[in-house]
């Protein structure tokens, strides 16, 4: 993680965050500074399939025909994230290098050759998480949050619906042992 401690790593919510937007969420941190922070929830997938948005788009999808739509979060819902594993050619002005085995790419060429031939780590999310000034420090001093490391393997290779339970375990955290609750106990 960065000398902040924040970005890139993961956020993970903890129990007494009862936000329906992150309640047992995994935030993917990009970016952290005394200007704001902003991330993308990585273990909020869609019943819709990646191939049905990129149909509406006129996108061709060449990927997994079962792959999801993610939702990032609940800033600016209707823009679109790519999270994938870094790929030779990035459009260096629209692809972000996140942390070892991530990158980030929200222009529409990236997302037009990354539907055309997809690496095999490939997720498309909507909307974003975003936090203002000390927004996101009060947050963490509240102990609504718990950091990590991120781990391309965590979020490409565990099931959405496991990967809050897998991130604490990670902590070496029993996740039934985390109790609803403000502060530090």
């Amino acid at each position: 993680m960065s000398q902040q401690g924040v970005a890139p790593g993961l956020l993970l919510a903890m129990p007494q965050l009862l936000d329906p937007n992150f309640y047992r969420a995994v935030v993917l941190m990009i970016q952290h500074s005394e200007l704001g922070s902003y991330g993308v929830v990585v273990n909020r997938a869609l019943d819709t399939h990646v191939s049905e948005v990129m149909g509406q788009l006129e996108i061709a999808w060449n990927g997994d025909p079962d792959a999801r739509l993610f939702i990032g979060g609940p800033v600016e819902p209707g823009v679109g994230w790519l999270l994938h594993e870094p790929v030779e050619g990035s459009d260096p002005e629209g692809t972000l290098q996140v942390a070892p085995g991530l990158a980030v790419s929200t222009s529409s060429e990236m997302l037009s050759r990354l539907a055309e031939s997809p690496p095999e780590r490939i997720r498309l999310l909507l909307g974003y998480a975003g936090w203002g000034p000390g927004q996101l420090q009060g947050e963490l001093a509240q102990g609504s949050w718990l950091l990590s490391e991120a781990s391309a393997d965590l979020i490409f290779r565990t099931p959405p619906e496991e990967m809050w339970e897998a991130a604490l375990r990670r902590l070496d955290l029993d996740p039934s042992s985390l109790f609803p609750a403000s502060g530090v106990h």
